[in-house]
């Protein structure tokens, strides 16, 4: 067989993986094809936490084809027992005669066991094929075995002169529906969300996940997280309200007085007293520490343009997302759209060309 040829195996389970990006989580995505005689007889991806992983989904598929036959999967097989049996074990009882991995899986629990456990049974194992796009699949899980604290990601949305909002209460609405249907999708990614007390005040938001009914179903929202470093907080924010199916956490100091302390805990809202920074506010590096210990992988993190000031200014961001609307807020009340803006990149510069003013047109006198 081919080199291409079995390049393009593994770049099917590459997209077989991607199609657990929604329900996988704290979980790896994983994909897995299982060929014999140039042929796909079984093929599998990881669906959700705690269900069979994609090894299993297909060698069902492949049923007793697979005696013999060739395995590409995206990460390597575990080997340990957890909420599911090790993938090592089903491949070898298949008969499986040999498995292309694309790259070793950082879990302390299997990181290269899986593979060592495979060649013992006499099956031939080859790594490292797409082995860089298979880690950028997985960067958030790989982020959080190798450091254990979440992946963060900052997003915002901003007007073409640099605006975030066009006044209190307004930010929400400086980009596009769809671009908010992207933003719902990434939210549904992540393990948990962050804003800061100003934007829990002036937006009252819920930060819950909002999908299109074809995603409905696989909807889960993710932990919702305040930073505050006093939680003097409205207790009647939309936040709060018990009966929304999202955990609510809030980051404060003890600078936190004590009544306000209890307040929040009547509610059932888990209070997380940290350190301090040196200004103060609630340590960020002490946070993702503890939502490490709490097993969440990754964070988004929308507050304002100061909390996003902070996590850069420690050096904790790890990928951003950016909404660049066509419009311009300056020092008014309320945005221009700008049409037919037209984009384009000169070296590492973003180049936005478009007719501001309206044209007259010439009639006849």
């Amino acid at each position: 067989m081919q080199a291409t040829t079995h390049s393009s195996f593994m770049s099917l389970a590459l997209q077989l993986a991607e199609q657990g990006r929604l329900t996988v989580s704290p979980n790896p995505m994983v994909g897995c094809i299982i060929v014999k005689d140039d042929r796909i007889v079984g093929q599998g991806f990881h669906q959700r936490a705690g269900e069979p992983h994609a090894e299993i989904y297909a060698l069902r598929e492949a049923g007793t084809a697979a005696r013999g036959a060739t395995a590409y999967v995206s990460l390597e097989p575990c080997c340990h027992y957890n909420r599911t049996p090790p993938c090592t074990d089903a491949l070898i009882r298949a008969g499986i005669k040999k498995v292309y991995v694309a790259c070793l899986d950082p879990n302390p629990l299997v990181a290269g066991k899986g593979i060592e456990a495979l060649r013992e049974a006499g099956i031939t194992v080859e790594t490292g094929m797409l082995e860089a796009e298979a880690s950028r699949l997985n960067e958030i899980f790989f982020h959080f075995m190798r450091h254990k604290r979440p992946f963060v990601i900052a997003k915002w949305a901003m007007s073409l002169d640099g605006k975030t909002i066009t006044h209190p209460h307004d930010s929400k609405n400086i980009s596009s529906s769809e671009s908010r249907h992207t933003t719902h999708l990434l939210r549904q990614q992540v393990d948990a969300i962050l804003i800061g007390a100003r934007t829990a005040i002036d937006d009252n938001p819920l930060l819950t996940v909002r999908l299109d009914a074809e995603n409905e179903k696989n909807i889960k929202h993710p932990v919702r997280l305040i930073l505050s470093s006093r939680g003097e907080l409205p207790l009647d924010l939309r936040l709060f309200d018990s009966s929304m199916p999202a955990k609510i956490l809030l980051a404060t100091t003890d600078a936190m007085k004590a009544d306000q302390h209890k307040a929040l805990r009547d509610k059932n809202i888990e209070v997380l007293v940290l350190p301090p920074d040196e200004q103060g506010r609630v340590d960020l590096s002490s946070l993702l520490d503890e939502l490490g210990k709490k097993n969440i992988t990754s964070l988004l993190v929308e507050g304002g343009m100061t909390i996003h000031e902070s996590f850069f200014r420690k050096n904790l961001v790890n990928k951003i997302h950016v909404y660049l609307a066509p419009v311009i807020i300056g020092a008014m009340k309320q945005k221009q759209l700008i049409p037919y803006v037209q984009f384009s990149q000169i070296h590492g510069d973003f180049h936005f060309e478009a007719n501001y003013y309206k044209e007259h047109t010439c009639s006849a006198e």
